[in-house]
């Protein structure tokens, strides 16, 4: 079986192998606080599932305090001339997007067929892990086909990876932290307190509300957390299933699905998805930073409302 470990282990020597070219760059200032930053942050995917809750929780500590307060910036790296990229765009043409075009297809097909194929027995990948199994093998396909069509050894790839990963700097674990967060939140009990403000001033059988208050919620609460993971058990805990599910006989599959997509109706209006609104603009260099953010206001509005219309018309209909 291959188990999501293994993923996480990949990722880990990933960001490890960045951590020692960050070492071995005499020329960059930074070296030890990226060396340090990355090299912990490759030890928490190696070992997570051993260490302590607490010894992690100390390394994250590290890594802020590594970080001092501020990003440590993008690491300059020499793979290719822009004349050998020109005209390798120019041989490769719409081949260009076939190693993209592989992580989609694999992890799609992944997703459906590993947990049906079994050897000796034993599934290839647990249903509930194959997405992301998926993912991670997807990546390690697209890498193979973008070496093919690119010419190129690997150690350029590594070198490649780490020019891209460290332009990305240290909003790379931002994710994973918001994801907890929203953990957090749905322990301490933050799903109750929506669920009973929702109660107060919504009737329980006024199901346009109830499914408005749904929808837009997880709209909001992704603006505020910057990712909808973490506000899904939020909303669902207060509002998805007490109120739609189990009092109104909603389909909690639709539910979810739909309210993951007003979720990201968020995503699309809020600079604390830093990843996907902030990210970009930094790397495309644009003037204003949330000029991405500006840009897709109108249509995540659009997206909210449509979500809301389908939520109320098919969550109570199947």
């Amino acid at each position: 079986m291959i188990r999501l470990e293994f993923i996480y282990a990949l990722g880990g020597l990933l960001f490890l192998t960045v951590a020692v070219l960050e070492f071995l760059d005499r020329a960059n200032p930074k070296r030890y606080r990226k060396t340090t930053f990355w090299g912990i942050y490759g030890i928490t995917f190696l070992f997570g599932s051993v260490l302590p809750p607490f010894a992690t929780g100390c390394l994250v500590i590290l890594m802020v305090l590594v970080t001092g307060w501020k990003d440590l910036g993008a690491s300059k790296v020499k793979t290719t001339t822009e004349t050998e990229r020109r005209q390798s765009a120019a041989r490769l043409r719409d081949k260009l997007f076939i190693p993209a075009l592989c992580i989609p297809l694999v992890t799609f097909l992944g997703t459906l067929l590993l947990p049906k194929i079994a050897i000796n027995g034993q599934a290839l990948a647990a249903a509930k892990d194959s997405t992301l199994v998926s993912l991670g093998l997807s990546v390690i396909v697209a890498l193979v086909a973008a070496l093919w069509l690119f010419r190129q050894r690997f150690i350029t790839s590594l070198h490649e990876g780490r020019r891209l990963l460290t332009a990305v700097g240290t909003v790379a674990v931002l994710p994973q932290l918001l994801a907890a967060l929203g953990a957090l939140f749905a322990a301490a009990g933050v799903g109750q307190v929506v669920s009973e403000g929702v109660t107060r001033f919504i009737p329980a059988d006024a199901t346009f509300l109830v499914i408005v208050a749904f929808t837009v919620g997880m709209a909001l609460f992704t603006m505020i957390m910057g990712n909808a993971f973490a506000a899904f058990p939020v909303m669902v805990a207060g509002i998805g299933l007490p109120l739609i599910v189990h009092k109104l006989g909603g389909d909690p599959a639709i539910m979810a699905a739909l309210g993951m997509l007003s979720g990201y109706c968020g995503t699309l209006m809020t600079p604390m998805a830093a990843n996907f609104n902030i990210v970009p603009a930094a790397l495309l260099e644009l003037p204003d930073k949330n000029g991405v953010v500006k840009v897709q206001i109108p249509t995540g509005l659009i997206l909210l409302a449509v979500n809301t219309l389908l939520m109320y018309f098919l969550v109570f209909r199947f």
